[in-house]
Protein backbone atom coordinates (compact mmCIF):
# COMPACT_ATOMS: atom_id res chain seq x y z
CA UNK A 1 0.00 0.00 0.00
CA UNK A 2 1.40 3.35 -0.95
CA UNK A 3 2.00 5.83 2.26
CA UNK A 4 -0.83 8.76 2.13
CA UNK A 5 0.37 11.56 0.75
CA UNK A 6 -0.45 14.15 4.15
CA UNK A 7 1.59 11.61 5.91
CA UNK A 8 4.82 11.90 3.48
CA UNK A 9 4.55 15.64 3.21
CA UNK A 10 4.65 15.47 7.23
CA UNK A 11 7.25 12.90 7.12
CA UNK A 12 9.43 15.33 4.26
CA UNK A 13 8.64 19.18 4.64
CA UNK A 14 9.00 21.14 1.92
CA UNK A 15 9.62 24.98 1.42
CA UNK A 16 8.30 26.62 -1.72
CA UNK A 17 11.27 28.83 -3.57
CA UNK A 18 10.57 31.27 -6.51
CA UNK A 19 13.54 30.27 -8.33
CA UNK A 20 15.25 32.72 -11.12
CA UNK A 21 18.67 33.16 -12.66
CA UNK A 22 20.47 36.99 -12.52
CA UNK A 23 24.17 37.22 -14.45
CA UNK A 24 26.03 33.59 -13.61
CA UNK A 25 23.75 33.27 -10.25
CA UNK A 26 20.99 30.58 -9.49
CA UNK A 27 18.84 32.30 -7.00
CA UNK A 28 15.56 31.42 -4.97
CA UNK A 29 13.57 33.34 -2.48
CA UNK A 30 10.87 32.03 -0.51
CA UNK A 31 7.55 32.11 -2.63
CA UNK A 32 5.82 33.89 0.29
CA UNK A 33 7.79 37.04 -0.25
CA UNK A 34 6.96 37.21 -3.92
CA UNK A 35 3.64 39.12 -5.69
CA UNK A 36 3.85 38.70 -8.80
CA UNK A 37 6.10 38.70 -12.17
CA UNK A 38 6.56 41.39 -14.48
CA UNK A 39 8.35 42.68 -17.52
CA UNK A 40 11.06 45.19 -17.07
CA UNK A 41 9.67 48.50 -18.16
CA UNK A 42 10.98 51.91 -18.06
CA UNK A 43 13.02 52.65 -15.28
CA UNK A 44 13.59 56.42 -13.92
CA UNK A 45 17.32 56.75 -12.10
CA UNK A 46 17.71 58.56 -8.64
CA UNK A 47 20.36 60.72 -8.03
CA UNK A 48 22.51 59.85 -4.92
CA UNK A 49 21.28 56.11 -4.07
CA UNK A 50 23.41 53.25 -3.94
CA UNK A 51 24.60 51.37 -7.14
CA UNK A 52 22.38 48.70 -6.40
CA UNK A 53 19.35 50.93 -6.81
CA UNK A 54 19.14 50.81 -10.41
CA UNK A 55 16.14 53.56 -10.35
CA UNK A 56 12.06 53.44 -9.73
CA UNK A 57 9.09 52.13 -12.00
CA UNK A 58 5.65 53.01 -11.88
CA UNK A 59 3.52 49.51 -10.67
CA UNK A 60 -0.01 49.40 -10.12
CA UNK A 61 -0.14 53.02 -8.96
CA UNK A 62 2.95 52.99 -6.63
CA UNK A 63 6.55 53.91 -7.03
CA UNK A 64 8.62 50.84 -6.77
CA UNK A 65 12.44 50.82 -6.42
CA UNK A 66 14.20 48.52 -8.52
CA UNK A 67 16.80 46.33 -7.22
CA UNK A 68 19.86 44.79 -9.00
CA UNK A 69 20.61 41.76 -6.39
CA UNK A 70 24.40 41.24 -8.45
CA UNK A 71 25.28 44.89 -7.65
CA UNK A 72 23.93 44.17 -3.96
CA UNK A 73 25.99 40.79 -3.93
CA UNK A 74 28.89 42.36 -5.50
CA UNK A 75 28.86 40.15 -8.27
CA UNK A 76 28.65 42.31 -11.19
CA UNK A 77 25.91 44.12 -12.88
CA UNK A 78 22.41 43.22 -14.05
CA UNK A 79 21.65 44.51 -18.07
CA UNK A 80 17.82 45.66 -18.61
CA UNK A 81 16.56 44.12 -22.02
CA UNK A 82 13.28 42.96 -24.11
CA UNK A 83 13.55 39.66 -21.83
CA UNK A 84 14.37 40.64 -18.44
CA UNK A 85 11.75 40.37 -15.50
CA UNK A 86 11.50 42.09 -12.77
CA UNK A 87 9.93 40.24 -9.36
CA UNK A 88 7.58 42.21 -6.95
CA UNK A 89 9.57 41.11 -4.04
CA UNK A 90 7.32 41.80 -0.40
CA UNK A 91 8.53 41.80 3.36
CA UNK A 92 6.92 43.59 6.34
CA UNK A 93 5.94 47.04 4.66
CA UNK A 94 9.10 47.02 2.57
CA UNK A 95 8.20 46.17 -1.53
CA UNK A 96 10.80 46.19 -4.16
CA UNK A 97 11.08 45.17 -7.50
CA UNK A 98 14.02 42.61 -8.39
CA UNK A 99 15.90 42.27 -11.83
CA UNK A 100 15.71 38.42 -13.00
CA UNK A 101 17.56 37.48 -16.30
CA UNK A 102 15.27 34.11 -16.19
CA UNK A 103 12.36 32.89 -13.92
CA UNK A 104 13.28 29.67 -13.49
CA UNK A 105 9.48 28.57 -11.90
CA UNK A 106 8.40 28.02 -8.39
CA UNK A 107 10.41 24.68 -6.77
CA UNK A 108 9.47 22.67 -4.08
CA UNK A 109 12.77 22.04 -2.11
CA UNK A 110 12.66 19.07 1.26
CA UNK A 111 13.98 21.09 4.11
CA UNK A 112 16.26 18.03 4.30
CA UNK A 113 18.28 18.77 1.05
CA UNK A 114 18.99 22.62 1.98
CA UNK A 115 22.53 22.86 2.89
CA UNK A 116 24.19 25.28 4.94
CA UNK A 117 25.70 28.33 3.60
CA UNK A 118 29.29 27.59 2.55
CA UNK A 119 31.73 28.97 5.28
CA UNK A 120 34.39 31.58 4.82
CA UNK A 121 33.03 32.61 1.51
CA UNK A 122 32.15 36.50 0.78
CA UNK A 123 29.59 39.05 2.06
CA UNK A 124 27.01 37.70 0.33
CA UNK A 125 27.01 34.59 2.22
CA UNK A 126 25.44 36.50 5.02
CA UNK A 127 22.24 36.89 3.24
CA UNK A 128 21.62 32.91 2.68
CA UNK A 129 19.69 30.65 4.31
CA UNK A 130 21.22 27.72 2.41
CA UNK A 131 22.24 26.24 -0.87
CA UNK A 132 20.62 23.17 -2.98
CA UNK A 133 22.64 21.40 -5.14
CA UNK A 134 21.13 19.95 -8.20
CA UNK A 135 22.56 17.47 -11.16
CA UNK A 136 25.32 19.36 -11.59
CA UNK A 137 27.80 22.08 -10.28
CA UNK A 138 25.62 24.76 -12.52
CA UNK A 139 22.86 23.68 -11.04
CA UNK A 140 22.90 24.33 -7.55
CA UNK A 141 20.39 27.11 -6.19
CA UNK A 142 21.73 30.09 -3.62
CA UNK A 143 18.36 30.48 -1.37
CA UNK A 144 18.40 34.20 -0.01
CA UNK A 145 17.10 35.11 3.39
CA UNK A 146 14.66 38.00 1.68
CA UNK A 147 13.69 39.92 4.47
CA UNK A 148 17.42 40.35 5.58
CA UNK A 149 17.97 41.09 2.04
CA UNK A 150 15.61 43.45 1.91
CA UNK A 151 16.24 45.18 5.25
CA UNK A 152 20.12 45.45 4.97
CA UNK A 153 19.51 47.51 1.22
CA UNK A 154 16.79 49.31 3.21
CA UNK A 155 19.59 50.31 5.89
CA UNK A 156 22.26 51.01 2.86
CA UNK A 157 20.24 53.31 1.10
CA UNK A 158 19.03 55.59 3.63
CA UNK A 159 22.14 55.94 5.58
CA UNK A 160 23.66 58.02 2.40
Amino acid sequence: MAPDRAVAAQARPEQEFFCFRVGDLRLGVPSENVLEVLRAGLLTPLPRTPSFIMGVTGHRGEVLPVVDLLRFLSKGEARIGPRTRLFVGITGSYVAGVVADTVLGLRRIPVAEILPPPLGGDASAEHLLGVVQGHGTQDAINLLNFSKLLQTARQRAVAR
